[in-house]
């Protein structure tokens, strides 16, 4: 997370200090798989050059404070979050007011000249419920307004709303692809682009199962004030002492720990192993709007224990917990596990949803500290 931001609220009856001081925690997820080019066997979106990035992030209102890399993937820390940049996947998670939407149109481009890609396999957008979406700009005001951008795109896209829409939920928007259904097809302001996808290739891909792949989020409100004190200048120093203190670094063993701390107040980290995968946190500490979500693509065929290691270690209120898992995942079961997890330590489930893809399959699970 950045900086909190100071918003003047336009009522005159209203003075609070949450009026006067906010910064929205939650974030919006991007995450697009390019399918292979059988044309071109060195694509790579990791070709892409980093004032091509800052450029494209200039869209987005962001910008990189931080990044590390190895063989697998490169991981940057945002000013408002994260981006990682694989051989064929981009994810970028940004907060605040942030636009990731705009940036769309000029990552196609990108891949396309660059990297070396013509087609896109496979889109994820989600985000929890904003706590004052009237604060949002364009295209990012409503989830409504959201999916009509991304339907502009697409002419498969699906949208979906999990939870109580009344309290917390969460929404996704994905492609519809799989089963011969897919026509690959882009559009936009009615000029359509047909992408290249020879019968060669729809051969190979047919024949094909999927590369394991899963993502577990953990979105996390109403945390624990002593917790959250950690995460400001006036308690730590440095981000390798708030991450020390408060446990972040032994949550996924074996990962590099790239981390920030914002002035006054705000906490961001990355971190990647050799095998491509990756951990994310940010945190926005202020108990008025406190939040926190964990972020990873690590495979587990039990996710119950790090579930339970990530809320013991910032014990919010309230959390979701989304994980998507293909049919060859480790994690493929997650929706028989976390359904089992009725009551985790002090929390228990209020909510949960299943969801079936065509690649994918989706549980998301809310949970509430009791009594509460």
């Amino acid at each position: 997370m950045a900086e909190s931001e100071d918003i003047s609220n336009s009522s005159s009856n209203s003075s609070s200090r949450e009026d006067m001081h906010f910064f929205e925690g939650v974030e919006k997820l991007l995450e697009i798989w390019f399918a292979p080019n059988p044309a071109n066997k060195n694509a790579d979106l990791r070709k892409i050059p980093r004032p091509m990035w800052d450029a494209l992030l200039k869209t987005v209102r962001c910008e990189i404070i931080s990044f590390t890399r190895n063989d697998q993937i490169d991981a940057y820390v945002l000013s408002e979050s994260s981006m990682f940049v694989s051989k064929r996947r981009w994810i970028l998670k940004t907060c605040g007011t942030t636009t990731p939407l705009q940036c769309f149109e000029p990552l196609l481009r990108l891949a396309s000249e660059i990297a070396g890609y013509s087609e896109i396999e496979d889109l994820f957008y989600s985000r929890k419920n904003y706590k004052r979406p009237e604060l949002q700009v364009s295209p990012h005001r409503g989830f409504e307004e959201e999916v009509a951008f991304l339907d502009s795109f697409f002419d498969d896209g699906r949208a979906y709303s999990l939870g109580a829409i009344n309290r917390d939920c969460w929404h996704l928007y994905t492609l519809s692809r799989g089963g011969g259904g897919s026509n690959k097809i882009l559009k936009r302001n009615n000029h359509v682009h047909q992408l290249h996808h020879d019968h060669d290739a729809q051969m190979i891909e047919a024949s094909m199962q999927p590369d394991p792949d899963q993502t577990i989020e953990i979105l996390m409100t109403e945390l624990d004030p002593k917790v959250m004190a950690i995460f400001t200048k006036d308690e730590c120093s440095t981000a390798k002492e708030a991450t020390q203190k408060s446990g972040i670094h032994r949550l996924i063993p074996g990962m590099i720990i790239d981390d920030y701390l914002f002035d006054p107040c705000g906490y961001s980290m990355n971190g990647i192993s050799k095998n491509g995968c990756y951990m994310t946190i940010h945190i926005t500490p202020e108990p008025e709007f406190s939040y926190v979500s964990f972020e990873s693509n690590v495979a587990s065929s039990d996710y119950g224990e790090l579930i339970e290691r990530v809320i013991r270690t910032f014990h919010p209120g309230k959390f979701i917990v989304t994980v998507f898992a293909n049919k060859t995942s480790m994690a493929a079961n997650a929706n028989r596990e976390i359904e089992h997890l009725g009551t985790i330590d002090q929390w228990k489930r209020r909510d949960i949803q299943y969801s079936r893809f065509a690649s994918y399959d989706l549980t998301y699970a809310q949970y509430c500290k009791y009594p509460s």
